[in-house]
Parts: structure tokens; sequence; C-alpha cells
């Protein structure tokens, strides 16, 4: 017979799984302790959104306070590698030993250099690749300019108007033979040869085992998890939910994963052989929009009630929380929201509307100040302005003037 576990002990062993089960670690956060971060979420998602800080900066902060951004620079574009950029749940950082795993399932038919002529795609890709074969990462206007390639700007809005090079130059990087050394201060990758970035992806290359790679992505799904559905599971890197239940099935009988049942969830549930329960849950911290916690909107309210939805897209008049709001974790639940911007020109953190979930216990005004002062520190913004929107607004407003 399978275990039966309380929602709010999944709820425990899914904060774990993440690292976000207790407090931060109260002295100087070392590489080695982002690092160890980084293995545990295996993957952390990258988007272009710079209105409070890159989102892949905060779910180090999340998990681990006041940390220094330029650890992350470091294992991303310093050899050797600890952070890789490829498709996974989207745009990722992920492990270097994904990669080739990901390489057979990640399929993104979106990238467009399908619809280019043949004869000119394979001329461009012909073109770039000698470039960067004896040149520096460069990005794709540098690029552009170097191997002379000119064509009339596009204005039809699909692909953000790409040319032709970084039509190709993003079916090359899905395909493994580029990829991005590093990105610019404006976010713009900087190209060159995979073998340059990881030398070892070559001779990995004639690996080619779909269903052993799956196997290999699920369990790591798994492990960052602790406890889900195989849907759950097959988000995390985005790979097909059909294929993964084949890879849960074999987990399972492997002993990798335990079926289990989970009052008020009311589907199949695994439980990684290595999660954990903790007795409780002490942690505290906001979550960036695209946190590895917060991915699978199915499994947030499920497990969490939270129910969420990134507004950015939405017309302003239509928001209902704000533009970019952040959920705000305490102990073992999301007990409010908080629409962040950071005004660097003023030195302020601006918390521009502050919301509390129907359930949030009477602290919840008190934990979230002190996290939006953390916060301020760790981004150099030391006054910390509220808003008047939100029925969390004026209590927070309260808290923060305090001495």
């Amino acid at each position: 017979m399978s275990a039966t576990l309380s929602l709010d002990q999944a709820r425990r062993i899914a904060l774990a799984a993440q690292g976000l089960h207790k407090g931060r670690p109260t002295g100087p956060v070392t590489a080695r302790t982002v690092g160890r971060t980084f293995a545990r979420l295996q993957l952390v998602q990258i988007d272009s959104v710079n209105v409070l800080v890159r989102s892949h900066f905060l779910p180090f902060y999340s998990r681990l306070g006041n940390y220094d951004r330029d650890i992350l620079q470091r294992m991303s574009a310093s050899h050797p590698r600890r952070m890789f950029e490829y498709w996974a749940h989207e745009a990722s950082y992920i492990r270097p030993e994904h990669y080739q795993d990901l390489l057979l399932w990640q399929k993104r038919a979106w990238v467009g250099a399908s619809r280019m002529d043949p004869v000119l795609r394979d001329d461009v890709a012909a073109r770039i690749l000698a470039v960067l074969a004896r040149s520096r990462p460069m990005t794709a206007s540098e690029l552009t300019a170097r191997i002379g390639h000119v064509e009339e700007k596009q204005a039809d809005n699909w692909g953000w108007n790409w040319n032709a090079v970084k039509r190709v130059l993003e079916h090359l990087f899905e395909a493994g033979l580029v990829s991005a050394a590093s990105r610019t201060g404006q976010f713009e990758r900087r190209y060159t040869l995979t073998s340059k970035v990881l030398p070892d992806a070559a001779a990995a290359a004639g690996e080619k085992d779909p269903e052993a790679a799956l196997r290999r992505l699920t369990d790591a799904a798994a492990q960052a998890h602790g406890i889900g559905t195989i849907r759950c599971f097959a988000d995390y890197f985005r790979t097909p939910v059909k294929a993964t239940a084949l890879a849960v099935e074999h987990l399972v009988e492997q002993g990798r994963l335990e079926p289990v049942t989970v009052a008020g969830w009311n589907r199949k549930i695994f439980r990684h052989v290595d999660s954990l329960l903790p007795r409780r849950a002490t942690g505290r911290a906001l979550l960036s929009p695209f946190d590895s916690l917060v991915f699978e909107r199915r499994r947030l309210s499920e497990l969490f009630g939270f129910h969420y939805r990134i507004e950015i897209y939405t017309p302003e008049p239509n928001r209902r929380f704000g533009y970019y709001v952040l959920p705000f974790l305490l102990r073992d639940r999301i007990v409010a929201r908080v629409d962040l911007k950071a005004d660097r020109a003023a030195g302020r953190l601006l918390a521009r509307a502050a919301f509390a979930e129907p359930d949030a216990p009477a602290d919840t005004a008190v934990e979230l100040a002190a996290e939006l002062k953390l916060m301020g520190q760790w981004l150099g913004l030391p006054d910390v302005e509220v808003g008047p929107a939100g029925d969390l607004a004026a209590r927070l407003a309260q808290e923060l003037a305090r001495p």
C-alpha cells in the first residue's frame, strides 16, 4: 500500500526539495553555497524583464538572502562552467550534465529558420560557424555586421522581427552547435561554438538513448519537486507528458519514486526517494514570478491553494494585482503578493501594491516588511516605499515606518 500524507506534509516536502523550508544562512554566502543551491534546483529560468532585477538572480536571493550576483556571472560565463544556458523550462540556466539529455527532447518549431529559403539558411549558417570558429563570442548584431549580411527590415512582429542571422543563430543554438558564452549588459546573448563553452559536449554527442535521457531528466525534476504528479515532473524541463509517464513507471520500478496518497490532492502523486519531510517549515521568501516553486500553476493551486498569473502582458486597466507581482512565502503557506519595482535612480524599492491572502496570519505585514528591507539592502535600494493599492498596503507601510 502507498503511504498517505496530509497536504501540510506534502507542502513541507516540496519546500524542503526547493530549499525553502528553513531560514537563510547567517554567514557570508560563498560560491560553494550558491552552487549547492543551483544543484538542488537543477535549473533557473531566464527572462529579460528587469523592472526589479533579472529573474535568474531572484531564486538565489529567495533561498540565500544577500549574496553577490557576480557569483552567477562567474558560474555561467567562466570555465569550468557550472551553469549553462539552454532551453528547459523556457530559456534557462541548466546544470551542464543535463545538456545532452535536453538536446534529445527540446524541439521548438517557433525559432523560424525552417521558414527561410534553405539556400539562404545554409549559407548564413556556414558563414556564422566559420566566423565563430576563429573569433571571440559575438552578439547577433555583431555577427550580422561581421558576415556582411544585409536585408530589408521586417515589420510583421513575428519572431521579434529577427533578421536571418538571428533566426539561424537560434536554430544553431537549439541544435547544439552554438551556445551562449555570456550575456551583455542589455541581456543579449554572446554566441560561440558549443565546443568552446562545453568541451566535453562533443565527446558525448554520440550517446543518444532518448529513453535513458528522459529518465534522468524526470529523476532530476522529481528531486527538485520532492513530490508531485507526472504533469509536475514533465513541466520542469518541458518534456512530453506521455513519455514522462513511462519514465515515471521505470523510476517507480527502480525504487527512485514511490507512489503516495495526499489528502486533498486527488491525482496520482509520487514522492522521490531522496526527499525530506521536515517537522515544520520556518522559511520566509519573496519568490520570482519565474521561480521553480511556482512554475506549474495547477500544482501551485492544488498544493498551496494559491491562484497566480503573471500580468505583465495584461493591459494596465485590466490588471488585478500589478505588473511584476511576487508571491510571499511565509513558513509553509503563500500568504501575500506584492508588486515590486526598482527605482534605481532614486535608490528606492517600490512596493506599488500589496495584497494579503484570505487566510494570511497576523504577522504577515511584519514579516513582509522585514523581507522588503532585506531585499532593498541586497539591491542597493535602502529606501522602501509602499503605494496605496492593496488591502495589505497600509499595514505594510506602518511596519516599514517603525524604527
